[in-house]
């Protein structure tokens, strides 16, 4: 008898990490090309990040309804960091809580319900997050949110004629997306999609949302991806690599607006939302971003590179053929045309040492964005013996 749901086929059992390291049960050990999918970037066991919850001598738990010096310290750095004129945080569990205060903010802000997003996205597991997700999510959940429209990549100038037909009904709450798709391969839309999306979000009074949740904290080489389209999103979600993968957390970041109509009006109680040992561990992790921001930025341009050189030279001949690398910082995609051979390749780089992942017909790889080259090597000397 199974006493624990999983949602996937457990590929191996976890018994410790260490840096860019994970081990199973009968001791073998894989380099971690998977990162708990963009949790781990600043590598397992990153004493920076531990050790402040090993010090930990604060409350077992703070009542929401109390107040908490270390939450306004993390708000106060999470504003620091973040894009354009965020300046207020929503305390919430994980992404996907995130993702539902955000979508709750748009409509109390705008007094509207409805949403658009990408198609074939993915927003989290909430029933608001199923709703501006994949469509073919209605086949199991009929009874999502209502008016939830989609655009299907690619996000070009086309796509955005489509999204202005869209919201200049003005009926439209909010826009959300990942400013790089990491779920549907690493999907990178052209710049003047996502600078026109803004500006016509501000012409029609549609908030506009950017779910960084899995590439926020540097996975695309920039702090957030926002960053590189130039671009100030009403609210921004944020979670997984935000501790490091030490404790959970997630959080919605809104302007200083958007943060009032939902305090006034809002519902956004979160019973375990920033726990003590967790804030302590998002505030070592925002730190050590801040402390070490020009490094780590260097880093991943130069060790990008490395992966880029290696990935161009490889001649993938146990593949029918390879669509597209996409690359932005290390969110790395390797479409290999079919989702079956993706698959096959996963499990051979599995057997092989190497953990990766997939989405469709892409293989991720998603290393710690502080890998060492000689680990970043033996990783892709794998692939390489796997693919040719």
């Amino acid at each position: 008898m199974r006493f624990l749901a999983d949602a996937l086929e457990p590929e191996l059992e976890v018994t410790r990490t260490r840096g860019s390291f994970l081990f199973d049960a009968n001791g073998k050990r894989y380099i971690d090309f998977v990162m708990g999918w963009c949790v781990g970037n600043f590598g397992w066991r990153n004493a920076a990040l531990t050790k402040p919850i090993e010090r930990f001598r604060g409350p077992d738990y703070v009542y929401p309804g109390f107040s908490y010096k270390r939450w306004e310290e993390l708000a106060r750095l999470l504003s620091s960091i973040a894009p354009g004129t965020l300046t207020t945080s929503f305390r919430a569990t994980g992404g996907s809580e995130a993702v539902d205060i955000a979508l709750q903010a748009a409509m109390v802000h705008t007094g509207r319900k409805k949403f658009l997003s990408i198609e074939d996205s993915y927003h989290g597991n909430t029933i608001a997050g199923l709703s501006v997700g994949a469509s073919e999510n209605r086949e199991t959940f009929a009874n999502l949110l209502s008016g939830c429209s989609k655009i299907a990549p690619p996000l070009d100038l086309n796509a955005l004629d489509k999204v202005e037909t869209r919201l200049k009904r003005r009926d439209v709450a909010a826009f959300i997306m990942e400013p790089i798709s990491i779920n549907l391969g690493v999907l990178i839309p052209e710049t003047e999609f996502v600078t026109g999306l803004q500006r016509l979000c501000r012409r029609y009074g549609t908030l506009l949302i950017m779910d960084e949740v899995a590439t926020g904290f540097g996975r695309t080489g920039a702090v957030f991806a926002t960053e590189h389209f130039g671009i100030e999103p009403d609210i921004l979600c944020v979670g997984k690599a935000i501790t490091g993968g030490v404790s959970d957390m997630g959080a919605a970041i809104a302007t200083r607006e958007v943060a009032q109509s939902m305090e006034a009006d809002g519902s956004f109680y979160s019973t375990y939302g920033w726990h003590p040992r967790s804030t302590e561990a998002a505030i070592a992790t925002v730190r050590y971003m801040i402390r070490h921001r020009k490094r780590l930025a260097a880093h991943i341009a130069a060790i990008g590179k490395y992966f880029s050189d290696r990935l161009a030279r490889m001649r993938f001949t146990r593949v029918t053929r390879v669509k597209a690398i996409r690359m932005k910082g290390l969110a790395i995609g390797i479409d290999v045309g079919k989702e079956d051979e993706a698959d096959a390749l996963q499990a051979k780089c599995r057997r092989q040492g190497l953990l990766t992942s997939t989405e469709g017909s892409t293989l991720l790889l998603l290393p710690a964005l502080e890998i060492p080259q000689r680990v970043a090597k033996a990783g892709l000397d794998i692939l390489e013996k796997c693919v040719e």
